[in-house]
């Protein structure tokens, strides 16, 4: 939806072909964003083939658990020249490896790849609220491209080419969130979650450091950013599952 506010022609691919009539019927997807009306000059399909074929270049937003097979699914229509950005926060699965790692291995050397991630609920940037985050590669025109494509209006997007912090950022607070999310289930208070938040960050930045990323981006919005946000924020499901489990 930013990427067609902001004025970037887009198609949208979903694996459903049921869903994608219903949403063509209805232009709004009942299941995971109800009441966020489309645009109609979004093209929606559910053919991967004709979508990709089409596409200057790809952005992906799907669960980590899916991330490898569906690039595997979208690798052959891939034209020359064509990067592919995800918007996917998370761990690989089976080997936990970041998931540019994943996409290099999938993709080859000669595909430009780029991560989209910050403090950023997919419902307030359907409802355009404001909102800002990181675009992250180490091909800077098509950092720049994805950044650029989807900035604008209410909607910041900042480049980086690490990477690495980008993404650890994004798939760590996940856990932070669950673990803060108990912590308010069991009605352990303010203090204990600020504690949590400050504590749980320390060990981001130690393993950062290990890992290759640079202090200055787990500082911003794709590390401190999107901590606070996953777990002081409602919307987080990591969050809603460490309250229940909290509550018990």
């Amino acid at each position: 939806m930013q990427l067609d506010r902001s004025g970037t022609p887009t198609l949208l691919w979903g694996r459903s072909p049921e869903k994608i009539r219903e949403m063509k019927q209805t232009l709004v997807n009942s299941r995971y964003l109800p009441g966020c009306t489309l645009s109609d000059s979004i093209r929606l399909s559910a053919d991967l083939e004709s979508v990709v074929s089409q596409a200057d270049h790809v952005l992906m937003v799907v669960p980590s658990e899916a991330f490898a097979d569906t690039l595997r699914a979208l690798q052959p229509h891939l034209t020359a020249n064509t990067g592919v950005a995800w918007a996917c926060k998370g761990f690989e699965p089976d080997s936990g490896r970041l998931l540019h790692h994943v996409a290099g291995e999938i993709l080859g050397d000669d595909v430009p790849l780029a991560v989209v991630t910050g403090p950023s609920f997919a419902a307030e940037v359907a409802k355009d609220l404001p909102t800002a985050v990181t675009v992250a590669g180490r091909d800077d025109e098509f950092t720049r491209t994805i950044a650029s494509a989807l900035h604008g209006g209410r909607f910041r997007a900042y480049t980086s080419d690490d990477i690495i912090g980008a993404e650890l950022g994004g798939a760590v607070k996940n856990v932070l969130a669950i673990a803060t999310g108990i912590g308010d289930g069991m009605g352990l208070g303010d203090n204990a979650r600020a504690a949590l938040i400050t504590r749980g960050l320390a060990e981001l930045m130690r393993l950062g450091q290990v890992l290759g990323a640079r202090p200055e981006t787990l500082m911003g919005l794709a590390g401190v950013g999107d901590l606070v946000l996953t777990c002081t924020g409602d919307l987080s499901r990591n969050r809603r599952l460490g309250l229940a489990l909290g509550k018990g």
